[in-house]
């Protein structure tokens, strides 16, 4: 090894460039920008939870299944006014909607206080 080779104030050698995308660690940090950046997942890919996904909705069908990324609810369809650690069993409502709900000390425990996507403007009497 030659000496012009070693950094001026250090006896080892410099490492080579990592590559784009990889910290200095070597894992991937995605196609953004920035340390601890993410691509966010589309409808249809595995999450852990809703952070992870482009809808802001990780859906579960059951408690036994995978939790993939799913479209929030629209107009009169099922929601959840809240998510269980991140993940929904019924996705929150597109946005302008509301999610009618019966909100019951039960159902926040179970999970099952599922209501429907509303328009707030056009069912203001209910």
């Amino acid at each position: 090894m030659l000496a012009a080779e070693l950094s001026p104030n250090q006896n080892e050698v410099p490492h080579p460039p990592k590559p784009p995308g990889h910290t200095s660690r070597g894992e991937l940090r995605g196609d953004r920008e920035g340390p601890g950046a993410y691509a966010l997942q589309d409808t249809g890919e595995l999450c852990l939870q809703s952070a992870q996904c482009k809808s802001g909705c990780c859906h579960r069908g059951s408690g036994l299944s995978l939790a993939r990324c799913a479209p929030r609810a629209a107009e009169f369809q099922e929601c959840s006014p809240k998510s269980l650690y991140g993940v929904y069993y019924k996705c929150p409502c597109e946005s302008g909607l509301t999610c009618d709900a019966d909100k019951t000390i039960v159902g926040s425990i179970t999970n099952s206080d599922f209501g429907i996507c509303k328009d707030p403007r056009r069912f203001s009497g209910w």
